[in-house]
């Protein structure tokens, strides 16, 4: 009977021992195994090195351009247009000849006092030596001194009426010389209001034609008030007009480099803003009158400035920040002071080093402290791209 409970009691003993050998060789491994963290994989990212360089700060804002001059050619006269002289679009200089009022009417009034002229001439010259003879007569006793005085008046009359007819003659003249409608400026003539055949006169609102003057131009801008004590300042520090450049409205192509003519002497309380004025040569005519350009004004150069690309400046709730990579691979965030951006550079105030890596594309998969690998080339390139797809829309 005792060898029969013994027999048992060591089977139940072996078969414990065997599934504690079994948990510590294969359960509890892979408990372990579950219970480990893995580590994240490292983050792919753009990366740029923080330049430091001369950077020109600029102030920008929007405006028009208008003609330095612009002139209606209206006529001062009326009568028939016979002639056009210019085609639409031309290029003129001041004095050249546009249309031509038919001149035969201003001739011929010039030509009757012309007549009249020397039909008074003729009577002041007869009157001349009928007052010499008279005074001889009137010596001798053999005139009367009444009919002296009348030959002298009568002189005098005649001397009166030449004088009138002369100045009825060049008036005549002046409005011979209206039948020219010239050119009053140099400039580019406008859409013809007129043609040949139809009557002109000083009242037809619409004149011949446009004459605008785009060699030089202006530019008439606008920028917040905030900024006015930053112009004078650097005004009275370079006493030299500051430099304006003038950009098309997506701000890619350069137009013109002008100077700064002058700043309003108000500020439009509507809006807040100040007027400028620019003034540019325009000699490749790529300003044009009421186009709408974008204006940077040059206010001054920041020597040993900081500068990373646009994409870097990541905006949060507290202000502008920008993940920064650390000699490890793994970056932080770096609160930044940003002072301008312009042709996809940002300029940095603070909050950056020069030669300091910082991240340009792949910010939306970080976490402070995550470890990145920088892609180059055309990797780099396309991870622009998804990331520019990807990035959450602020």
């Amino acid at each position: 009977m005792k060898k029969k409970v013994i027999i048992p009691a060591a089977l139940m003993t072996c078969i414990v021992a065997a599934g504690g050998l079994f948990y510590l060789l294969h359960v509890r491994p892979l408990d372990e195994a579950a219970a480990t963290p893995v580590a994240p994989a490292p983050v792919p990212v753009v990366a740029a090195t923080v330049a430091q360089h001369d950077v020109p700060v600029y102030l920008v804002g929007v405006g028009t351009v208008i003609a330095y001059n612009t002139d209606v050619v209206r006529a001062q006269i009326q009568g028939q247009i016979i002639s056009i002289n210019f085609t639409e679009g031309q290029k003129v200089r001041a004095g050249d000849l546009l249309a031509q009022i038919d001149p035969r009417p201003y001739q011929a009034m010039i030509d009757q006092y012309t007549g009249q002229l020397e039909r008074d001439q003729a009577q002041l010259v007869n009157a001349k030596a009928n007052q010499k003879r008279y005074s001889q007569l009137g010596t001798q006793g053999w005139a009367t001194p009444q009919l002296i005085e009348t030959q002298t008046a009568q002189v005098g009359e005649l001397q009166g009426a030449i004088k009138t007819d002369q100045a009825l003659i060049d008036a005549s003249k002046v409005q011979l010389s209206y039948t020219r409608l010239t050119a009053p400026i140099d400039g580019v003539v406008g859409i013809r209001q007129i043609d040949v055949g139809n009557i002109i006169s000083p009242s037809t609102a619409s004149g011949l034609a446009v004459v605008t003057q785009l060699d030089p131009i202006s530019l008439i801008f606008t920028l917040p008030e905030t900024v006015l004590p930053q112009i004078q300042q650097q005004q009275e520090k370079t006493k030299a007009p500051l430099k304006v450049i003038a950009y098309d409205q997506n701000n890619t192509i350069k137009l013109d480099e002008g100077d700064l003519g002058l700043v309003n002497n108000e500020i439009l309380q509507t809006t807040g803003s100040i007027q400028l004025k620019a003034n540019f040569s325009n000699k490749d005519n790529r300003l044009w009158p009421g186009e709408l350009i974008n204006a940077r004004l040059l206010l001054d150069t920041r020597h040993n400035g900081l500068t990373v690309p646009a994409g870097v400046v990541q905006q949060g709730p507290k202000g502008p920040y920008a993940w920064v990579i650390k000699p490890d691979n793994t970056v932080a965030i770096h609160q930044i002071k940003v002072a301008q951006i312009s042709d996809g550079q940002a300029l940095i105030d603070s909050g950056l080093d020069a030669n300091e890596q910082v991240v340009v594309d792949g910010q939306y998969k970080l976490q402070p402290g995550a470890h990145v690998t920088l892609l180059h080339g055309k990797a780099a390139e396309e991870a622009a791209a998804q990331d520019a797809m990807q990035a959450p829309i602020p």
